[in-house]
């Protein structure tokens, strides 16, 4: 039976977590899990297929697969497009996301030559399970699955489904066990981290402040939440943020500033509330760091809808925005809408990008001088260089020859860009 496997995975952090535990599942089954292509005989690819790009992107990898290898499919693609899958490539198995140690039993079956289509889109897989980290420093911790939302332009939701939460508790050892193992930062992560507990009698800010509670120095980034559900429990909320171990980070996607796209999106808020939220949060942690995302050219956007998400990002000024064109998406209600001409959703994105990367640049300049301490959670991309991140979960990139991966350092910010700070070690 062939025993080396190839693991790669892309897109969200859930998706990163789904990978780990995967790794760690065959490892545990005696699996070689190897770092090159070439060198394994069964690949999995754990796909994403949020946007269209995306998708087209995962398909060209996939067909360049080597044919004398065992192909195993995973992730959100597969329940996204089922149908491009089937009709473009040959694979030996297709599954869905959060299959847990589910992928060993895959993994045994398409070496015996069995063919394996396992799409559930209702997987919950235990936080016991093993797993093997891509960064030591950082444990990924999927606190739910799926969602409670219906936006008009989203596939994820066909992929992972509706909201299914673990407990507090389980999350709680969780974390411990990560910390055990080394790691210096946590990341709460789901599709949707406002709406986790709603299924189980509990809600966010009650799991913050339970985590907060280990006894250990370390961080938590708390992952995306949707304006609707974080206005319900908005006070408890940043109550709850006030803690030293929690990032002062808030992601939180407007998609759009003008309110009847907001309604065509089926985005229960409007622009109004999203205002509310990033005024209050900053009240109370002015230098908090906001990241929003913004869709450009959905379906019935006219010309003064767009404006009016101009304004409201060069009103807020956040510190990341993720600017995305219109895609329709499988399944979805958008698809069925009027779009708008390519090259009008090509221009508002291009716009939109100008202007959040002033937005970013004018917000790491106001970093200029500032001095604290960071958390050294990756290794930079030139030799001797090191990514940190400061209590804003900013990135401070910094230049020492030791090893600095999970440390805590004193630093000075000498320089700034639209993605990231400069920094000095202080003496």
């Amino acid at each position: 039976m062939p025993k080396r496997v190839y693991v790669k995975s892309f897109g969200c952090p859930s998706s990163r977590a789904d990978g780990e535990v995967m790794v760690g599942c065959l490892s545990e089954a005696r699996y070689e899990v190897v770092d090159e292509v070439e060198d394994a005989q069964v690949l999995i690819y754990n796909t994403c297929g949020v946007k269209s790009p995306t998708e087209n992107r995962m398909m060209s990898l996939l067909k360049r697969a080597p044919k004398d290898k065992k192909l195993v499919v995973a992730g959100c693609l597969p329940l996204i497009n089922t149908e491009r899958l089937r009709t473009q490539l040959n694979y030996d198995g297709l599954v869905g996301p959060g299959l847990g140690c589910g992928i060993v039993d895959v993994v045994r079956a398409v070496c015996r030559g069995e063919r394996v289509v396992l799409l559930k889109r209702d997987c919950m897989p235990s936080l016991d399970l093993p797993r093997v980290a891509v960064n030591e420093v950082v444990g990924v911790v999927p606190i739910s699955q799926g969602c409670l939302g219906s936006c008009a332009y989203c596939c994820v939701r066909f992929a992972r489904g509706q909201l299914r939460s673990h407990g507090v508790a389980a999350v709680v050892e969780r974390v411990k066990r990560d910390l055990d193992s080394g790691a210096r930062e946590i990341w709460l992560t789901s599709q949707d981290t406002a709406c986790y507990g709603s299924d189980i009698g509990t809600g966010l800010a009650e799991l913050l402040r339970a985590v907060c509670k280990i006894d250990s120095d370390f961080f938590i980034r708390i992952g995306m939440m949707n304006p609707d559900f974080a206005l319900e429990m908005l006070d408890d909320l940043v109550e709850s943020y006030k803690d030293a171990k929690v990032f002062k980070f808030l992601h939180l996607p407007v998609q759009s500033g003008d309110d009847e796209v907001l309604g065509r999106m089926n985005r229960f808020y409007t622009a109004e509330d999203f205002r509310r939220i990033i005024e209050r949060f900053r009240s109370e942690f002015p230098r908090i760091t906001i990241a929003t995302d913004v869709i450009c050219g959905f379906p019935g956007e006219s010309e003064k809808a767009f404006e009016r998400s101009m304004e409201l990002v060069e009103d807020i000024q956040p510190d990341i925005v993720n600017v995305s064109r219109f895609f329709p998406r499988p399944s979805t209600a958008a698809k069925g809408m009027v779009q708008l001409p390519a090259s009008v959703v090509k221009g508002r994105s291009g716009r939109m990008s100008r202007l959040a990367g002033w937005s970013s640049c004018a917000k790491n300049e106001s970093w200029l001088g500032w001095e604290g301490r960071v958390i050294v959670d990756e290794i930079g991309n030139r030799s001797g260089s090191w990514v940190g991140r400061n209590f804003a979960y900013k990135p401070v990139v910094l230049r020492d020859e030791g090893v600095l991966l999970g440390k805590f350092v004193d630093v000075r910010i000498v320089g700034a860009s639209a993605t990231y700070l400069n920094g000095e070690i202080c003496d």
